[in-house]
């Protein structure tokens, strides 16, 4: 079907989460999350009827798939000259989004540890890089489990839109300076306090 939007949306559904990305001119990814294993995407009626109605009958162009995705952490990513990257280093939930991006920088630090002749420096690189993420995932399920923050989370962007940009910001690595990221997740409090 064509893309009603070119934005990325988020519907917060009954015990779960849909996901909706156009991908070309004339078709949409749809995601679905749940904790629930029994909710699939035939079941979206019921989950959730708006974005049903909106899809109607149109067929599905791939098949559907599906994967459990859970964050994951190691106790160390190092030992002796071994060195583990990506997912096999652990792993944040895939709603985060942060898959390659991972990946990439822990190639990078792992480099850098390389180059230095201290894997050392590789563990405490690796814990920097999954902070933000990790934390990210951490409020996303957050607001996953609590109805009262997702309203409240979701007034504080009306009243505030561009605190929506600068919390995406953090999350995929470009706030500088890092007093701003603080500033941003303090107003993101207050908001929810407030809002």
């Amino acid at each position: 079907m064509t893309p009603w939007t070119d934005l990325v949306e988020v519907y917060w559904c009954r015990g779960a989460q849909v996901f909706v990305t156009p991908v070309s001119a004339g078709e949409v990814s749809i995601a679905l999350i749940s904790r629930d294993p029994r909710v699939r995407l035939r079941s979206l009626i019921e989950v959730c009827p708006e974005l049903a109605r909106r899809l109607g009958r149109t067929p599905a162009s791939t098949p559907k798939r599906g994967a459990i995705s859970a964050s994951r952490r190691l106790p160390a990513v190092t030992r002796g000259r071994v060195a583990l990257i990506g997912e096999a280093s652990g792993s944040i939930d895939a709603a985060t989004g942060e898959g390659l991006s991972l990946i990439f920088q822990h190639a990078l630090a792992l480099a850098d540890a390389l180059s230095a002749g201290d894997l050392r420096s590789y563990e405490a690189s690796h814990r920097r890089i999954l902070r933000t993420p990790a934390f990210m995932a951490r409020l996303l399920f957050a607001m996953d489990r609590s109805p009262w923050l997702r309203r409240r989370a979701l007034r504080a962007f009306t009243v505030e839109p561009g605190l929506f940009s600068r919390l995406l910001a953090l999350h995929v690595g470009a706030f500088t300076p890092p007093r701003r990221a603080v500033r941003s997740l303090c107003t993101l409090g207050w908001r929810l306090l407030t809002a």
